[in-house]
């Protein structure tokens, strides 16, 4: 299996990872991917932005396990994986999760997993801006459940 996991400040072109996932080879039959946006709603009202942290090198390691443990359950033929931290505006890009397989099933099952393994398993830490306040964003209880559901 061929995967990658990029952690980086800098913005990502979603047509150039989709083209290189694209590349794969001929025994790729899909491609699903998902890009998350930072939103003006959470925790606080009226978010203006979000200030993401990680734990360098570890969270690559953990994020490159969660796509290693996607492999043992479908057939994941490329993954890649783009999260950025850092100061981040509203409507930004923050998350790609992009995975080749040799069929539909396989391919939406295995991104939503390790979009969902994201959420809880991988060391992020999120702080929600809104005008003077700021608000450090635990788990939520949807997300713990949407990541039991696939125990």
């Amino acid at each position: 299996m061929n995967y990658s996991v990029s952690v980086q400040h800098q913005d990502f072109d979603v047509a150039e990872e989709y083209q290189a996932l694209r590349d794969s080879g001929a025994g790729t039959g899909a491609i699903a991917t998902f890009t998350g946006l930072v939103r003006d709603s959470g925790d606080l009202q009226g978010v203006t932005g979000l200030f993401l942290e990680h734990y360098p090198g570890m969270t690559e390691q953990v994020v490159t396990g969660l796509i290693a443990e996607a492999s043992t359950r479908w057939d994941v033929r490329k993954a890649r994986v783009v999260h950025r931290v850092g100061r981040l505006a509203l409507c930004d890009q923050i998350v790609f999760v992009g995975v080749c397989s040799a069929h539909r099933g396989d391919a939406f099952a295995a991104c939503a997993f390790i979009m969902d393994a994201l959420k809880t398993s991988a060391p992020f830490w999120k702080k929600e801006l809104s005008g003077e306040e700021e608000h450090w964003v635990g788990q939520r209880d949807s997300d713990l459940a949407r990541h039991r559901d696939w125990e």
